[in-house]
């Protein structure tokens, strides 16, 4: 295979921008296991202590990740997130105004690899969503796998699975949940072309939004799925098997993905430099439902599913989606 090198006279804002994708993709590839090593080798070590006390503060924050998570705003606005905002770049378009008098459920499509555009709209500040949509304060919804992880918790301080319920029931509204509704296994269908949303059978978010009646309303990152190539591995695969395995019994899918290097851009797991467009749609209202009925829950679905399906239709032509592209429902 013929390598491609990268230039060796780029600008140093170029530089700037890899380094900021490559320190992210590090810290969700790599730095959770090197927590885990850390804590335990200090155990071994005259700084034992460290690992002591970090363990009776765990005891007493282990609450916070449920609890919308601890939002350091130093962290969020950060120069290193604009730097990875232009890397791809990645642009949050707003089509319909959010009244921050309500809360509102965020539906983000496709998962992708790594929810890049997720990431940098709805955990930093780079793409401006504070701007687009003032009054709201979003939350990023993450496995709370990755909050049982030491030291890996304090640094991702977001929100995990259970902080929506306790984010939805504050009053005054101006709470944005963002959920990427087809969640890890979704990952396994992310490479380019591929517009498979897993969805279909997803209702337990409609409900959620019902029985505290928040507003939902579809976003669509087109894009997403551009980052990076996949091994194939279709439904029925002894590969597939394995991964959806694998998924059920740890809580995060294994994509096997690559795409290009740091300093040569034929192999390595750095995501292309691919555009990413994060379309935000209009609001679907819903009325507060404790105890919606089977039929009520399906109807709402199937609503949120024809949006998210005309928000597609909508904005792909301006995106580089050829006309005949739909999206799979799965």
């Amino acid at each position: 295979m013929k390598i491609q090198f990268a230039p060796s006279h780029l600008p140093l804002t170029r530089r700037l921008q890899t380094l900021s994708v490559m320190q992210w993709v590090f810290s969700f590839l790599g730095l959770a296991p090197c927590c885990i090593t850390l804590f335990f080798a200090l155990l071994f070590t005259r700084f034992w202590l460290i690992s002591v006390l970090y363990t009776c503060w765990w005891f007493i924050d282990w609450e916070t990740p449920s609890k919308g998570g601890r939002r350091v705003h130093f962290l969020c606005r950060l120069r290193v997130w604009e730097y990875m905002r232009d890397y791809f770049p990645v642009k949050l378009v707003k089509t319909a105004e959010l009244d921050p008098k309500h809360n509102y459920i965020l539906g983000f499509h496709p998962h992708g690899v790594l929810v890049a555009g997720a990431f940098t709209n709805f955990c930093t500040y780079a793409s401006g969503f504070r701007t687009l949509y003032p009054g709201l304060t979003s939350y990023l919804l993450m496995l709370p796998l990755w909050f049982r992880v030491p030291f890996f918790r304090d640094y991702i301080m977001m929100a995990d699975k259970e902080s929506a319920r306790y984010v939805l029931r504050k009053k005054g509204g101006g709470n944005a949940v963002v959920i990427a509704v087809g969640g890890a296994p979704e990952a396994l269908d992310a490479r380019p072309g591929a517009f498979i949303v897993l969805l279909a059978n997803k209702k337990g978010f409609v409900k959620l939004a019902m029985e505290h009646g928040a507003h939902l309303v579809p976003v669509f990152s087109f894009g997403e799925n551009e980052l990076f190539d996949q091994v194939e591995n279709p439904r029925g695969t002894w590969l597939r098997w394995t991964q959806e395995k694998l998924q059920r019994i740890m809580g995060i899918s294994l994509p096997l993905f690559h795409a290009r290097g740091v300093f040569q851009y034929s192999f390595g797991i750095m995501p292309y430099r691919k555009p990413i467009n994060t379309v935000v749609g209009r609001p679907i209202r819903v009325e507060k439902n404790e105890k919606p009925t089977q039929e009520e829950l399906d109807d709402l679905h199937q609503f949120y599913m024809d949006e998210l399906n005309q928000l597609f239709e909508e904005h792909k032509g301006k995106y580089g989606v050829p006309e005949h592209q739909h999206l799979s429902f799965v």
